[in-house]
Formats: structure tokens, sequence, C-alpha cells
């Protein structure tokens, strides 16, 4: 009983996850013009019932920009998240190969990991012109070094388990081990760090985009939106920040609660 309320949690996590992303992802189709209709005759309305929360300074709904930028800000975190947890999984398996390579990737991992995130990929988004590719690019190449040692330890351990022993004494070559015995087992390690480093890469999206590093000030994502409430914050235009950033926070903290929860019960 006791091992069985982790696994209904982190079911209870995953449905409200589940939940969360099927109401963003169909908002998109309800939402049709919705996003850049421009009203100027209400131009920075308060919320109301007719629009429920504000507009923005060109009269545009706050709520449907809000839920295209959150469903922007998801597409880029998940794609993100996905290449750095190839790309831990990649150097951390190559450095099972060889003395050599092990130090290399070592070496690798604690350099990216001296130097600040913000500033990399500031760096490494402004190299690249911005924009979304820019920005998913720069999410993925610089937040792989945690998830690597972690993956790297859990291989060098695996690789001391009696059956990984039979099979190379059976004369199995190395890719077969890693291929046939190791990254089996580093499948449930790949899910949950791919979870952890999602709110991870919807943040640092926001703030490159907010820095004015990231995505196009034309698109309708978080950043954008909390920098144009910026211009009006100290007119008291209060909700122009508030319900986008509000946004974002749920956002992370879902996916920070199912992260938890799957890595309590994995």
């Amino acid at each position: 009983m006791i091992t069985a309320q982790p696994r209904l949690r982190a079911i209870l996590s995953l449905s409200i996850t589940a939940v969360f992303i099927g109401g963003l992802i169909a908002s998109q189709w309800l939402l049709t013009d919705s996003v850049q209709r421009m009203q100027f005759d209400a131009r920075l309305a308060p919320p109301s019932l007719e629009h429920w929360l504000g507009t923005d300074a060109l009269g545009r709904e706050l709520w449907a920009r809000t839920l295209a930028g959150l469903a922007l800000s998801f597409w880029v975190g998940c794609l993100a998240a996905l290449l750095s947890t190839l790309i831990a999984l990649s150097l951390a398996a190559l450095a099972t190969l060889s003395a050599r390579l092990d130090a290399l990737v070592s070496l690798l991992i604690d350099t990216l990991l001296s130097v600040p995130h913000l500033i990399l990929l500031m760096l490494i988004a402004f190299a690249l012109g911005g924009g979304t590719q820019a920005v998913i690019i720069a999410v993925a190449v610089t937040h792989w070094p945690s998830l690597a040692r972690v993956l790297r330890a859990e291989l060098w351990q695996l690789r001391q388990a009696p059956y990984v022993r039979i099979s190379r004494a059976l004369g199995k070559s190395r890719w077969f081990v890693l291929h046939g015995h190791l990254l089996p087992h580093l499948l449930p390690h790949c899910l949950v760090g791919a979870l952890l480093l999602f709110p991870h890469a919807i943040l640092h999206e926001a703030a490159l985009t907010f820095l004015g590093f990231g995505l196009s000030p034309s698109q309708p994502a978080i950043g954008v939106l909390l920098a144009e409430a910026m211009r009006y914050l100290n007119g008291g235009y209060w909700w122009l920040g508030v319900f986008p950033g509000l946004g974002l926070l749920l956002m992370v903290l879902t996916f920070e609660r199912l992260s938890s929860q799957l890595r309590r019960a994995l």
C-alpha cells in the first residue's frame, strides 16, 4: 500500500498535466483570429465580463495572447528538452567506451557547468541571430550537462552488474552491451530528466525573449508579453504582467510537480 501511493500520485499528476496540455492545444484551434484582432475602442481595458483578462495597448484580448504564448512556450520547451536529453544520453554513452572519452566528456560537463547559464544562452542566441530556432538550440546546448553527469554515473554503475560482466565474458562487443543492456535501464532516468529540464527550458526561453535575444516581438510569446507590460506597469495596468506571469508559473509548477512524482514512483 505504501509503495502504491507514489504511483497513484504520479498517475494523478500525469492526468492533471494531460488535461492542462490538452486544454492548451485545444485552445489554439478555438482562438482563430482572437490573438491578433485589434479593438482600438477597447485599448488597455481592465479585466471584465467582456474582456476576461483585459486588453493590451492595441486592444488585443490578453487571455487569447496568454494562451497562445503558453502554447508556443510549451512547444519550444518540449523540443529543447528532448534535444538536450538526446545530447546528454549520447555523451554519457560515449563516455563509457574508453577512459579518454570519459575524461573528455567530464571536462566538457565541468566547463559548461562553470559558465553562467543565462550569459551562455544570450551569447548562443545572439550568435545564431535570434528567433525560435536559435532559442531552441541555445537552450538545448546549455541544459544537458547536469543530466549527462547523472546518466554517466548510472552507466558506470551498471557496467559492474553481473549480467553485464557475463555478457562481456561471452565475447559481446561494447556496442552490444551498451545497446542491449545499459541503455534500456536509462529510459526512466531520461524521461524524468527531460521533464525536469522542461520547466528550466521554458523559463529561460521567456527570459531570453524578455531581454530581446529570443523570439520575434511579432509572436505572442510570454517573454514578449512581459516585456510589453513593463512599459505600462507604472500607469497602473497591472493585468498586462500579472496574468501572463501567472500562466507561466502555473505551467512550470505543473511540470515540476509531475517530474517530482514520477521520480518517486520510478
